[in-house]
Parts: C-alpha cells; structure tokens; sequence
C-alpha cells in the first residue's frame, strides 16, 4: 500500500483546516511569550516549555505538508501578518511557487518581502514559463534576470511572449504544457507516446493535432482514443472545426466561450494559424473569480483589493480617492438641500421625508447598473438594442415608482394629515425611480464607450446622483405645492 500521508491532497473543508493552523499557531505563540519564573526547578519548567513548543510545530508541519496549495493559499490570507510569516516559514521550499501563484496579490507581497534572493529565486524556477510570467511583476528585476538565464532558449521565448500580452488577454491566459501528435500517426502510436508520460498536463481532455510545421490541424478527444482501434489514423478521427483562440481575443470572450460550449481546454493560435499554447478551464476560472472580486471592489470605489491584515494605513490609502469624491458629492447635496431651508423651515416633515426618496431611488438604479453591467460582461448590449432596453428600465422605474410611490405618499398622508403632501411624495418619488434608472443605465455604457471599466465607481457615482437629485425634487415640488 502507498503511503500518502505526507502527500498534499484537497480538503473536504478548508474552514476546520484553518481552525487547526489558528489553534497550533496560537499554542505555539502563547508558550514562546511564557517565560519561567526564577525558581527552583525552572530549567525542567523550561525544557518542558521547549518540548511542547515543537511538538505544536511538528504537528503544525505535519498538517501544512498534507494541504494542498490552494489550501494553504486560503489560510495564509486569514491570518495576521505575524502568524501569516511562521506559518510561510514552516511550508516546505520546493512548494513555495506554487502558493505564491495561488495566493491574491496583497498577500503575496507579504511573503515575496519576507524572502530572500535565493529563495525567490528558487521559488520561480520551480514554476512553468506562464506561471513565471504571472509572477513576474512582483519580484525584483535582479531575481527575474537570474531565473531567466537559468531557463532554456525555448522557455526564454515563452517567457517573453507570455509577458508582452495584456492581462485581459487570452495570451496572458495561455499555457504551454500541452501534448502534440501528428494526423498520419496511429491510435497505437498515439498511446505509445501517452505512455512515456509519468502523468498527463492538468486538464488534458483532448490532443493537439499539428504537422511538421506546428500549423494547427484539429484535436483527437481522448474518449475517441480509448473507444477506437489502435490501427485507425488520427486523421480519421479527429476533429477539424474545434474552437480556435487567438492571443490578442479578450480573456472575457474566452472565458463566454469556455462557459458556452462546456470546454475543458483550447489552442490559442497566432496568425499564420500555427499552435502557440492552450487555454485550460482551470486558467479561465481563475480569471473570472479574479473578474469578479474585482467588480465587487471597483463598484464601491476600491481600486485594487486589499490584504485584510495589511497595516491601517495602508488600507486606508486605498480607500481615500472615492471617499474623497463622496466628501464632494455630500457637501454639493447639503447645498442642495441649504437652497431649501426657508421651505423646511415652513414645513418640518419634509426633513423626516427627504432621505426615502433619495434612498429608495439609489436602491432601485442599483439594481438597474447590476444588471446592465451583468449584460455587458456577457455582451448582450449592443447600440442596436441599447434604446430599447433604456426604455424597458425607464418603464419599469415607473410603474414601480407608481406602485411604491403610492404607498409612500399614503404613508405620508396617515402620518401628517396632508393629502398634499403625499402627492408630492408620490411624484417625487416616481420622477427619482426614473431618474435613478436612467443614471444607473447611462453611467456604465458612458464608461465602456471610453474604454473605461464600467463598473469602477458606478455605485458611488449612482448614489450621489440620486441623493442630490432626490433632494432638489423632493423639496423643490414641495415648495411649488405646499410652502406658500
């Protein structure tokens, strides 16, 4: 039977995993800060300290040697600065580049400032040439030339061309590790050459078919190999019209694709039609998780994520730019609502009434920009049905301004015996829907037509919008109707 108990695997739940690194972690950090007192008898006290501090380690080190990357990727952004670095310390140095691949950006600068040359070096040359690429922008110039020099001339070329493409690319997606046959080869021959492996790249579903030239002929799935004869050629078998990508195609349309059709794996092809590389599922789903916090982050303002345990100022840097921009945007609503004091003055209750209206209506065009921004990831929006759909969200701000409307200003009415004024709370109300609707719409196709990303700022952007505009038509209908 094989041992495999020092081999990493995946955890059924990464959460109690994490629980057991906090408990030893913090076993350990408690007997380091617990000193024996000057007594009789103290040097077995200390020794006894000494044997449970490695016995947490060892047990600490047993456990981390049987994670997986990802794994151990998950804990280390969990945990604080300090235990972050025992816990790095401790992961063996023949694993150290594959969890620096795994782990966010923030996190790794962490570690990649608390390693040395030599261990970032090392740490790099255990890596693919497309692995290299992603974690080039994070480590020193002087360690990047040494690990360059140690690669061949073939991966010096890969290495090059997988830095020149942009990061919302397909190249910036694309490995190398990929099988090639020829068309004229037999099935037999085929897993001949299968056989010589150790072990199949990552999410090998099918075999790249080139001739002598490496110009792209088509794929061979794998089912196909195993079900046929082995005295059948390739070239009877495989397939032609397979999805083909191209380096410069955008990673997002890639990633439509992958999802579309249920792809495990793609050649990315240069221009002459020769084959360059693969994208895995594996690679497209890292971009869409990254994708994906990033739009969290970008729709409140944050420009990049942060580590959670980065120290406060930092973090608070990251924050300034839209706070400042809020800063603006609070104090041009309080002017707003300053040009209507003698109308607040005469008529208290609209204080009290003012922040539904403008809450309301940022609630709704955020609704609207979520799902505008949606359609356009996916490219459902085009300027041929951009109109139509401005008009479909422009009528369901007014029905719902109508519908809720009403209940507001019969509220309202209940609450201050003014049947006024809940006509102007209801038409308030129904004109801020609209206009949150048409700012929700307006705001993200304005920035993708700039080549913009259209989520960055669309939801601070919206709720000074709607406050400010919430504001000015609220108390203006009021003083039109009511102060006199």
């Amino acid at each position: 039977m094989t041992d495999t108990r020092n081999k990493p695997h995946y955890t059924e739940n990464v959460l109690e995993q994490l629980q057991q690194v906090q408990r030893l972690v913090g076993a350990h950090t408690l007997q380091a800060e617990t000193h024996p007192r000057t007594i009789p008898g103290a040097e077995h006290h200390e020794l006894a300290e000494l044997l449970l501090q490695k016995r947490h380690l060892g047990e600490l080190q047993d456990l981390l040697n049987r994670l997986h990357p990802s794994d151990i990727a998950f804990i280390l952004a969990a945990l604080p600065i300090g235990q972050r670095l025992l816990v790095w310390n401790m992961v063996k140095a023949d694993r150290d580049g594959e969890i620096l691949i795994e782990v966010s950006d923030p996190v790794r600068e962490s570690l990649i400032a608390s390693m040395s040359f030599d261990e970032l070096r090392g740490a790099a040359e255990q890596l693919d040439t497309d692995q290299i690429a992603d974690l080039a922008p994070d480590l020193p110039q002087s360690v990047m030339r040494e690990v360059f020099k140690s690669l061949s001339i073939e991966e010096r070329e890969q290495l090059r061309a997988a830095m020149s493409y942009p990061q919302d690319s397909v190249g910036a997606l694309m490995d190398f590790d990929m099988l090639t046959i020829r068309e004229n080869s037999t099935l037999e021959a085929v897993s001949r050459l299968l056989r010589r492996f150790d072990d199949l790249p990552d999410h090998t579903d099918q075999l790249f078919v080139v001739d002598r030239d490496d110009l792209f002929k088509g794929t061979l799935p794998l089912n196909k190999l195993l079900v046929n004869e082995p005295e059948v050629e390739v070239a009877a078998l495989m397939v032609t019209d397979s999805l083909t990508l191209y380096p410069d195609d955008k990673a997002q349309q890639a990633a439509q694709a992958f999802e579309r059709y249920g792809l495990v794996s793609a050649p990315v092809l240069d221009e002459d039609g020769k084959l360059l590389g693969r994208v895995s599922v594996s690679a497209v789903m890292d971009f869409i998780r990254a994708e994906s916090e990033n739009e969290v982050l970008n729709l409140v303002g944050l420009r990049k994520g942060e580590d959670i345990f980065a120290s406060v100022w930092k973090s608070a840097k990251n924050r300034w730019l839209w706070l400042a921009l809020n800063l603006c945007t609070a104090f041009f609503a309080s002017r707003v609502i300053g040009v209507f004091e003698n109308s607040i003055e005469k008529f208290v209750a609209l204080a009290a009434l003012m922040p539904i209206v403008a809450g309301i209506a940022g609630n709704s065009g955020n609704q609207t920009i979520t799902t505008i921004i949606r359609s356009l990831a996916l490219g459902q929006i085009n300027p041929g049905n951009a109109r139509r759909l401005l008009a479909k969200e422009l009528a369901i701000s007014l029905l719902n301004g109508l519908v809720w409307g009403g209940i507001a200003g019969g509220f309202a009415y209940l609450l201050y015996g003014s049947a006024p004024l809940g006509l102007v709370m209801t038409g308030a109300m129904l004109l801020n829907l609209m206009l949150g609707a048409l700012v929700g719409m307006l705001i993200p196709l304005t920035l993708q037509k700039i080549s913009r990303d259209p989520v960055i700022g669309s939801s601070v952007l919206l709720t000074a919008i709607t406050d400010s505009g919430g504001f000015f038509i609220f108390l203006g209908l009021a003083t039109i109707f009511l102060v006199r």
